[in-house]
């Protein structure tokens, strides 16, 4: 018997350091180490207003009024919780019904041809709450927002571009704009314009 537990000591213990080694102490000095370097990151990108948590700068969410861009359509509702893209393939005749019904909807709601739709705008993100469009996809909504909020659409599109990301350290990635800081963006233009008025 005590032969049989000294055998079971060493991979006990083993056991024991590669959990509290790993499997916390890592964990935690990671997490620490993620804090200090990128403190806005670490804590998922939340976006503040007025002391209050919007939205974060890395996860779509949904804009019904017209008055707002639109983000990319979404396979997971817009559910951080739920991440997940269409997983239809190309061949799918269901995708290519839903892409031919969203180049209709947005054509008519932005009042331009179907082919003039960018796809990004037609089409769901990987994660399925992807928060950028082209600058495309933002060009295509200026005359609608402007409208809708009774702005002029030069002042609008200037907005988009001061808010149109380059690739990511000027390498990787296309040119993007983050809606959700954009439509803030532009709530703040309205009050500034609604201020100037009074």
């Amino acid at each position: 018997m005590t032969s049989h537990s000294s055998s079971l000591r060493a991979p006990l213990g083993l056991a024991l350091v590669s959990l509290l080694v790993f499997g916390l102490l890592y964990a935690i000095a990671v997490a620490g180490l993620g804090g200090l370097l990128f403190p806005r990151t670490a804590t998922g990108s939340l976006i503040e207003r007025e002391g209050r948590v919007v939205g974060s700068a890395l996860a779509a969410q949904p804009f019904a009024d017209a008055r707002y861009f639109q983000p990319r359509p979404s396979a997971a509702a817009y559910d951080p919780m739920a991440l997940a893209g269409s997983n239809q393939a190309r061949s799918n005749p269901d995708l290519r019904q839903r892409i031919a019904d969203a180049r209709v909807a947005v054509a008519a709601r932005e009042g331009i041809s179907p082919e003039a739709v960018p796809g990004d705008l037609l089409t769901q993100s990987g994660s399925g709450i992807d928060p950028h469009i082209s600058p495309e996809g933002a060009r295509v909504q200026i005359a609608r927002v402007a409208r809708a909020r009774g702005l002029d659409a030069d002042q609008v599109g200037q907005l988009v571009a001061r808010h149109t990301e380059g690739p990511q350290l000027g390498l990787f990635g296309q040119p993007r704009v983050n809606v959700l800081v954009l439509n803030l963006a532009l709530d703040a233009l309205s009050r500034a314009v609604a201020a100037q008025a009074q």
